[in-house]
């Protein structure tokens, strides 16, 4: 990192706003924190008397979890609302939620919403820093970067790489943060999936568009599947899942095309069977379980950096 960086953004919305100093930084930073989570007393006071509120309006187990651990690895206060609970189910809109959440002084809003554009309306509706935890089908930036993360730790770089994305890129926020985040760090993105689940304008991202999950996973050194969006579509865009299976599961007759030392990724949760077989999922060269501990120091990275710190 050269002399004089300093990270000065006050919120984290996408990857797309983060040059690749401020990548690097975060990631050397996520790692200067990963050993917090090794010791018998899993905490520090580096954010005590901070607030951090995780606004979810949709399920998830891993990122809000991941969330929350981080925050509370450095001694911040945490407090959890789900859309369930929400006033936005009285008819609350979300400005409205979020204006209400401001006036109990927060220093972070984490938000997960199936709206493209939620995170970046509420920082023009409130003062406090906003995290993206995955807005509808536009991006999910802590996900990139631990994605980025695991990769550098396993193989030392990123540049130069080629990564192989399969599966449903159209509706996947983590495939447009990974593609995003790998081509702007130099690794060379190929994906493929359905024809159906592929987006107009992929090359626009940074990708390579390729004909046939072989074409993509040839040679490749990061193979990551993405799990099938059934929630952010209207339609069936597949005739079964036994198909989908068939032409774009990452099975071993797959992954033997790519680098002998590839890293098998899944940014979760794991449909077996369909996106990837259990035996790639369990492979030896499967980071799967490494980037979920990726994560957690990922986003104390993110709160420690959007506090001030440098």
């Amino acid at each position: 990192m050269e002399t004089g960086y300093h990270f000065s953004h006050k919120h984290i919305l996408s990857l797309e706003d983060l040059s690749s100093a401020d990548i690097s930084f975060i990631l050397q930073t996520a790692d200067s924190f990963k050993e917090i989570s090794t010791r018998s007393i899993k905490k520090v006071p580096t954010l005590r008397g901070k607030t951090v509120i995780n606004l979810f309006f949709e399920p998830s187990t891993r990122t809000r979890l991941s969330f929350e651990i981080a925050a509370k690895r450095m001694s911040a206060d945490t407090f959890n609302i789900a859309s369930s609970t929400s006033s936005t189910t009285k008819g609350e809109t979300l400005v409205d939620t979020a204006l209400n959440l401001m006036a109990m002084n927060p220093d972070i809003i984490i938000i997960r919403h199936s709206f493209s554009g939620a995170a970046q309306l509420l920082t023009e509706h409130i003062e406090t820093s906003v995290i993206n935890a995955g807005d509808g089908t536009h991006e999910h930036p802590s996900q990139g970067l631990l994605d980025l993360m695991t990769v550098m730790e396993k193989k030392g770089r990123i540049e130069g790489l080629k990564v192989a994305i399969i599966g449903d890129i159209a509706h996947s926020r983590v495939a447009h943060s990974n593609i995003i985040g790998f081509t702007k760090m130099g690794a060379s993105v190929c994906v493929a999936g359905p024809g159906t689940m592929m987006p107009p304008a992929v090359e626009k991202l940074g990708a390579t568009r390729c004909n046939s999950v072989h074409e993509a996973v040839a040679d490749a050194d990061v193979v990551m599947a993405l799990r099938i969006q059934k929630e952010r579509q209207d339609d069936s865009l597949i005739p079964s899942l036994r198909e989908y299976a068939k032409y774009f599961g990452i099975n071993r007759s797959v992954i033997d095309l790519a680098k002998k030392d590839v890293l098998i990724m899944h940014p979760g949760p794991l449909n077996r069977g369909v996106e990837i077989d259990s035996e790639i999922a369990d492979d030896p060269r499967s980071v799967i379980l490494d980037q979920v501990t990726n994560g957690v120091a990922i986003r104390m990275a993110l709160l420690y950096l959007l506090m001030g710190g440098d």
